[in-house]
């Protein structure tokens, strides 16, 4: 009797789940009621509908095969009528191009690039990075799988080589910023750097060489560490504030992959947690050549040269890192940076006067001074300043009238960091008269290992 009871009981059980899942699940059965074609057209119009969804549009960070290449940054605007348009960071074309797209049924579906547009460039077999990859292009594809939706992303996969490939939805930024992915590609690429690459996992700093491949965009990076055989290799993508590398680096268990550009220092710096951190730092390798121009200044002979913004910021020689500090003042300030003026030897003593003002080059708002010393290394022909007084006023009169400060803070605050440069130290070279030079010019180069260089006129 008992047997038949708990027979009886398990029975019932059973039914109960039965029907409780048969209710929670209509739409499970629905869909085993479709067929398989229903259900394929089924996702072809819920991925249509998604990518026409997007304001501004999808973008990728294509890695074709992040064991050898780097990735490359795709914009794409999906419109009625099956049509797309495309910009692409491939090379200097950033321009937008409208071409077709189909979205296609097999065993899957799957988003094709069925017309030529940016997207094209990758798997174009004339289009060879190396040696090894002839006849194969950039190994990229044109039909991607469909796999659904992550956070809102939608994740394919390639048709050829079956890489994940995300695309997230684009903002209207993202398409004025594309050329800006070209000025990363220009610093990272810059003949006169020498690069390495450090990890810190919180108590260790590791060191690697980092030998990169314009053409490739891929990074082999052995260790500098003696005995170690260690190999760091990942593909870099640009992005308007650094890049972007796949594999990520990983330090201490985390994976990072994003590494933000810093002018100041010259570094790519990816941050983790706890400490974690991985950089990419930038050395500059000079090839200042010597002169005795520094004694334009010695014997206490009376100098004046300065930079002009209506003469000097053109010239091609300023540095990146000059121009940049230059640009941040002005976006601080709200003013524009007329003169940096250097003044030495006069009846008023050695001083930087910094004049900046509107933008029509002749009303001045303020003017800051800053008085030094300065040594010079006869050796090294390197002109080394040394800080003594600050003054400031907001209006154009002299400098033994403005009143005294510690140093530039709030909105100047860039001022003190650009005049940090001089502080360091550096060589003149007299330039000659002529093209390019409208005038007699001096070039001021940074004797740290970071390339600053600012052309100036003398007076």
């Amino acid at each position: 009797m008992k047997t038949k009871n708990t027979f009886k009981y398990i029975l019932l059980t059973l039914l109960a789940l039965y029907t409780g899942s048969c209710s929670n699940n209509t739409d499970a059965e629905q869909s085993f009621n479709q067929t398989p074609t229903e259900r394929l057209n089924a996702q072809k119009k819920e991925l249509n509908d998604l990518l026409l969804s997007s304001e501004f549009g999808w973008k990728a960070v294509y890695f074709t095969d992040d064991t050898q290449l780097g990735g490359f940054t795709h914009l794409f605007k999906f419109l009625p009528d099956n049509k797309v348009e495309m910009a692409s960071d491939f090379d200097t074309d950033t321009n937008i191009y409208t071409s077709t797209y189909d979205l296609v049924l097999g065993s899957s579906v799957s988003l094709l690039f069925d017309s030529a547009n940016r997207i094209h460039l990758l798997s174009d077999a004339s289009k060879t990075p190396k040696s090894s990859l002839k006849g194969k292009g950039y190994l990229g594809d044109f039909q991607f799988l469909y796999f659904g939706q992550e956070n809102g992303d939608l994740i394919f996969k390639s048709n050829r080589l079956v890489r994940e490939v995300r695309f997230v939805k684009a903002t209207a930024q993202d398409w004025v910023d594309l050329p800006k992915n070209l000025e990363i590609e220009q610093i990272l690429n810059k003949s006169n750097f020498v690069w390495s690459i450090q990890t810190n996992d919180g108590t260790e700093i590791k060191k690697y060489e980092f030998s990169f491949d314009k053409a490739t965009r891929y990074a082999n990076c052995r260790s500098l560490e003696a005995g170690s055989s260690e190999v760091l290799g990942f593909g870099v993508g640009y992005t308007p504030t650094g890049i972007v590398v796949s594999p990520a680096v990983e330090v201490a268990g985390q994976k990072l992959t994003d590494f933000v550009y810093n002018a100041t220092d010259s570094n790519f710096t990816a941050t983790g947690a706890g400490g974690v951190t991985a950089i990419i730092k930038g050395t500059y390798t000079s090839t200042q050549v010597l002169t005795d121009d520094y004694k334009l200044v010695m014997n206490n002979q009376n100098q004046l040269f300065a930079y002009l913004y209506s003469h000097t910021k053109k010239e091609a020689e300023n540095s990146e890192l000059f121009l940049n500090i230059v640009k941040q003042i002005e976006s601080d300030t709200k003013l524009m940076v007329h003169r940096i003026q250097f003044n030495f030897n006069t009846d008023k003593g050695n001083y930087i006067e910094y004049k900046l003002g509107e933008t029509d080059g002749k009303t001045v708002r303020r003017r800051i001074f800053h008085y030094f010393t300065y040594t010079i290394d006869e050796s090294s022909t390197i002109i080394t300043l040394h800080s003594s007084t600050w003054k400031q006023t907001k209006i154009d009169n002299l400098t033994d009238t403005a009143p005294t400060i510690d140093a530039p803070t709030g909105d100047n605050a860039m001022i003190k960091a650009l005049d940090d440069e001089f502080m360091r130290g550096f060589y003149i070279t007299k330039n000659p008269k002529g093209t390019p030079y409208t005038y007699q010019s001096l070039t001021i180069t940074g004797a740290t290992e970071i390339p600053f260089k600012m052309i100036t006129y003398l007076f």
